[in-house]
């Protein structure tokens, strides 16, 4: 069990110890994959990027190995990368530092513990996507009100009816100012009750347009 633990890098790296630490990160970048992309919505290219992380991150870190003047070198060529990133949700970060700690490790010679690091680490992923942390009934509905309309009360009842809970989060006027675009946060008490819902509103509103979707995830982004 100690030898699990153990580095397998004995002095200086051979072509046997290399390729064994990038299998290593290999695996550990599938694992660390499987788990973002589970019961999630990521682009292929997300997890394409994530398998190939730990083990980018591996090959880097074997070639410094403990060469200031290549490090220096290396800490300036990733740095560009963020200027180059767009801001990502928070679990796309957490499986970010993931799979490059998994590389790390790797790199280091420590193939067992990146292996089981990120094992423990995906299996808590997992676990936590199957807790309710957030409401699933919340959405996002968009009303478009006439000018004429006070819609400061006008679908009060309406929404006491098939919501838990409502908040007017924007108003934007369009269509030179003869229309309102409201946007609300809402939490519906079923959502098998969505077309009752919105038929209601199009009653009160002038059969003008009503969207209702998934609620926006702006809340995740670091």
């Amino acid at each position: 069990m100690s030898a699990l633990f153990s580095s397998v890098i004995e002095g200086s790296v051979t072509i046997e110890t290399y390729l064994i630490c990038l299998a290593g990160a290999l695996v550990c970048g599938i694992i660390a994959a499987f788990c973002a992309g589970f019961r999630a919505h990521v682009s292929k290219s997300f997890l394409v990027s994530l398998v190939l992380l730990p083990m980018i991150v591996e090959t880097v870190i074997t070639m410094v190995n403990g060469n200031i003047g290549t490090g220096v070198a290396v800490m300036g060529a990733f740095s560009l990368v963020r200027f180059r990133s767009v801001p990502g949700k928070a679990k796309d970060i957490a499986s970010i530092f993931l799979s490059m700690t998994a590389g790390l490790a790797c790199a280091a010679g420590y193939v067992g513990i990146a292996v089981v690091f990120c094992l423990l680490v995906g299996a808590v992923m997992l676990i936590l996507n199957f807790i309710p942390f957030a409401n699933e009934n919340a959405m996002e509905l968009n009303i478009t009100v006439p000018e004429s309309l006070n819609f400061s009360n006008a679908f009060e009842d309406i929404f006491k009816a098939h919501t838990s809970k409502h908040r007017l989060v924007r108003t934007k006027t369009t269509n030179m100012g003869s229309l309102y675009k409201l946007t609300y946060s809402v939490v519906l008490k079923d959502k098998n009750k969505m077309r009752e819902f919105i038929d209601e509103l199009r009653c009160r509103n002038g059969n003008l347009e009503i969207a209702l979707s998934e609620a926006p995830e702006g809340c995740e982004v670091l």
